[in-house]
Parts: structure tokens; sequence; C-alpha cells
């Protein structure tokens, strides 16, 4: 592998180990961009594309860690490799790290060769998964991102649970066309894009109410419907019963 063709993204907020990372992975022949902050480092991926991340987990305003669960979120980025540097030694802090999905934890101080050489063969791994990738069939191809479509769809709507999402929004977020959308939508589950955001929201309702929830009004505007009336003709024609019958045969059946 030649690394000089492969790009790093740094997050590192402390400037004296930031410096002497960005010169060690320089020396390595990589490409690096070095972003002090998980905000600064979403907005440099708005525009850019790279080949692994190098983050710090304890970081103020955006910690390392919600900064990996943001991006696994969006589709363009959900497969970068990931790796976290720590001075947190705790074994509960790594394992959750792990549990989240990053691909490797090291815990400060390092040796700067063992970063190096991580950093080569979880590229190096997703350069080869990638060249497999490409040999399936057109058919399991299709397979998958009909998968990871649903996937990103369903992390939109519930992050945008409360209100109402426009498609031109979804879009952008999946980075596909509106038509892309709708289609998609329309192959898989033959309905239309509007009816399938609809349940997705009452089946979340029905997840609301089977964890305790009993008050309809808070249902309906937690979910960003515009009138308890509408809330509940969806939930009836989703369910075949009214909030209140479905909530109250949920109490009776504990």
């Amino acid at each position: 592998m030649q690394s000089e063709n492969y790009s790093i993204l740094l997050i590192e907020d402390d400037l004296s180990l930031g410096q002497t990372l960005l010169d060690l992975f320089k020396s390595e022949r990589y490409n690096v961009k070095w972003c002090k902050s998980g905000h600064e480092a979403m907005h440099y991926l708005e525009n850019s594309v790279v080949d692994a991340i190098v983050c710090d987990l304890m970081m103020p305003g955006m910690s390392g860690e919600e900064f990996f669960l943001r991006i696994r979120k969006i589709s363009k980025y959900d497969k970068i490799p990931f790796i976290v540097i720590t001075a947190n030694a705790a074994y509960d802090t790594k394992i959750r790290q792990l549990e989240n999905g990053v691909n490797g934890y090291l815990t400060k101080p390092f040796k700067f060769q063992e970063l190096v050489l991580k950093v080569k063969n979880i590229i190096d791994h997703s350069i080869r998964l990638t060249k497999t990738n490409d040999k399936l069939s057109p058919h399991i191809n299709e397979k998958f991102l009909k998968k990871n479509f649903f996937k990103s769809l369903h992390a939109i709507l519930e992050k945008n649970i409360n209100s109402t999402i426009e498609i031109d929004e979804i879009a952008k977020e999946l980075f596909v066309s509106k038509s892309t959308v709708f289609k998609r939508i329309k192959a898989a589950k033959d309905c239309s894009t509007s009816q399938y955001i609809r349940e997705f929201k009452i089946r979340y309702a029905i997840r609301l109410i089977e964890e305790g929830e009993t008050n309809v009004q808070f249902l309906a505007d937690s979910l960003g419907f515009n009138s308890l009336s509408y809330f509940s003709i969806c939930f009836k024609k989703y369910t075949k019963v009214s909030p209140k019958k479905y909530i109250k045969s949920i109490s009776n059946n504990p």
C-alpha cells in the first residue's frame, strides 16, 4: 500500500500531541487534515473524503464518541475506518466504544509505531474489502444498497421524529435524488413516501405506548402530527383500533 495515496482525518484538541501526530503521519507520506474539534471535523467532511479517522475521545463541545455516533448515521461516512485515542484507561469506556463499532482503540500514552501500524492495517483491510464488494454480483450489491438505504432513512426519520421533514431534506441527507427516494420506497414497500413516513411515526408511537406512555395528546405532539384527530385517524388506519383502545389493551395485558 502506497500511503501517499491515502488521507487521514486527525481530530485532536491537544495542540502538542496534535502537531506531533500530524508530523508523524506526514513522515509516513499520508495526506493529513488536522481538526481541533468535532464540529470543525464535521464541517471538513461535508466537502471532503478521507480513508481513515483518528480521533481523541475526550474533547470539549463534541466528544469523540458523539462525533463517531453522528457520522455513523450518515451513509456517506458510515464505512470510514475509525480509531479512538484517549487518556481514559477505564475498561468500561473502552468496551462501550468497541460496542459502538469503532475499529480501533488506543490508550494514551501509546507507542507511535503502534498507531501507524493500526492505521496502515485498517486502511489496507478497508481497501481490500471494497475491492471484494465491487466483484459481487449486481443482485447482491442491490440487496446491500436497499438495506443500507432503509437503515439510513430510519435514522433520519427518527432524528426528525417530532417534526415534519421534507422529501428534499431526506434526499439530501441520503445523497440521492428525490425520485430515487420515491422509487426505492415504492419498489420495496409498495406505498407512497408520505404513507411510509406516517406509518414509521405510528410504529414509533406504538413503541412509546409499549414503554408506558399513555397520553395520546403527548404522542401526537411528540411525533409532529398537526392535530390530535389526524394522529388518531392515522393510528386507527394502521392498527385498526383507536390510540385509547390500543393503550387500554396494552394496560390489560401486562
